[in-house]
């Protein structure tokens, strides 16, 4: 068996033509699982021209973070740790404390650690878009709504 098609790899220019922008919507979700469909839409891993080292990736539009759940003992027993840089300066903050303060980061989080660690990476996270209640200002970008 002699194959003559090989395999093509997308250009940035065709990359940018083809983006598209999704909206989920984060209400009675699951964080690990909803988490790992976005940075899937991130990376452009559900189109079928996936190429690994081209941006080839979607916009999201995340709403109503501050509905998100998670399983398990996680809301009393998670914490985000970040440090200042300062001697003495590791900061702990409980995960009900980050779901009454800032909701949008617990996504935002969860996201970027399911993200490879490169610069691309980096420029694709930027693509993602999180608001704490079902308003958001991405009208003009014309949403797919999407159910995951």
């Amino acid at each position: 068996m002699k194959f003559d098609d090989k395999t093509k790899f997308i250009s940035k220019e065709e990359a940018q033509k083809n983006k598209r922008h999704f909206l989920l919507d984060a209400k009675g979700k699951v964080l690990g699982r909803f988490a790992s469909e976005i940075a899937k839409i991130l990376r452009g891993k559900h189109k079928a021209d996936f190429t690994p080292n081209i941006d080839t990736g979607d916009g999201v539009i995340v709403i109503n973070a501050d509905k998100i759940q998670v399983s398990g003992a996680k809301e009393a027993q998670k914490t985000y740790i970040h440090h200042t840089g300062w001697i003495g300066g590791l900061k702990k903050i409980s995960y009900e404390d980050m779901k009454r303060k800032k909701p949008e980061y617990i996504i935002f989080h969860a996201v970027k650690g399911m993200m490879p660690k490169t610069k691309l990476a980096k420029a694709q996270i930027k693509n993602l878009k999180v608001f704490v209640n079902d308003k958001h200002n991405m009208d003009a970008q014309k949403p797919i709504v999407v159910n995951i």
